[in-house]
């Protein structure tokens, strides 16, 4: 009797499978969760870590030559009101006779002249103006030709005038201090393309300072960062009302 009694259970139990076990527990998700917060916060701390480093060597960089240009913006600032008397520059003018045969035209005097003032860069600009007619009282003459050609560098200043017809060529030289140079330098007067490429990575140190400055801030003042957006929004709201308003 017991026999057919197990045989009976057996029969109407139902069948269990692989496939029907549970794959994972309660727990199991509980430890899932539980691990993928410190993968969560060591993922951020390696964030803020390369931030900060990125951050230090792009200031460093950027000091160097902020440095320059931080001072010489300041002796530029005050070139007019309350002016610093630091950049200097002494003037001196010449008559340079042509030689024979005269220069045919502006570029081949500014060729000429490279060559006679010994100046170790070609010239920054040249021009032509033709012989036009010019009021001179109540009467009206003819101005001949003028050429005028000029050659600059962060320490010299040159400008020539030649008026057609001439047999000089007038040249006024421009020595700066060592304050006026560094003016030059800022201003990019007189410099190659090497300076302009140098002063680009300063441009562009403080772009990315403002950006990693912004991210570490962002990521390490969270609810501030949302309190700023909104300050900022509304303020940017109230600009654009008091500007459609004018």
């Amino acid at each position: 009797m017991m026999p057919l009694l197990r045989r009976m259970q057996t029969a109407n139990s139902p069948m269990i499978s692989p496939a029907n076990l549970p794959t994972s527990s309660p727990m199991d998700n509980y430890g899932d969760a539980d691990t993928a917060r410190p993968l969560k916060r060591l993922r951020r701390a390696n964030i803020l870590k390369w931030l900060r480093q990125a951050h230090g060597w792009i200031g460093l960089w950027g000091a160097t030559l902020g440095l320059l240009f931080g001072t010489t913006g300041i002796l530029l600032n005050h070139r007019t009101i309350l002016k610093i008397p630091a950049a200097q520059s002494t003037e001196t003018t010449l008559q340079l006779p042509l030689p024979n045969p005269v220069p045919v035209d502006a570029k081949a005097l500014a060729n000429w002249l490279q060559h006679e003032v010994q100046f170790d860069r070609p010239a920054s600009k040249i021009r032509e103006e033709s012989a036009k007619p010019v009021a001179w009282g109540d009467k009206t003459t003819k101005q001949p030709a003028r050429w005028s050609v000029s050659f600059a560098s962060p320490n010299v200043n040159l400008q020539a005038e030649y008026w057609l017809g001439n047999q000089f060529v007038s040249v006024k030289r421009n020595d700066n201090n060592v304050f006026a140079s560094l003016n030059n330098l800022h201003k990019g007067s007189g410099v190659g393309i090497g300076w302009i490429l140098l002063a680009d990575t300063l441009a562009g140190s403080i772009i990315l300072l403002s950006l990693t400055g912004v991210a570490l801030w962002a990521l390490l003042n969270r609810r501030r960062m949302v309190g700023a957006s909104i300050a900022l929004s509304s303020l940017a709201i109230v600009l654009v009302y008091v500007a459609l308003a004018i």
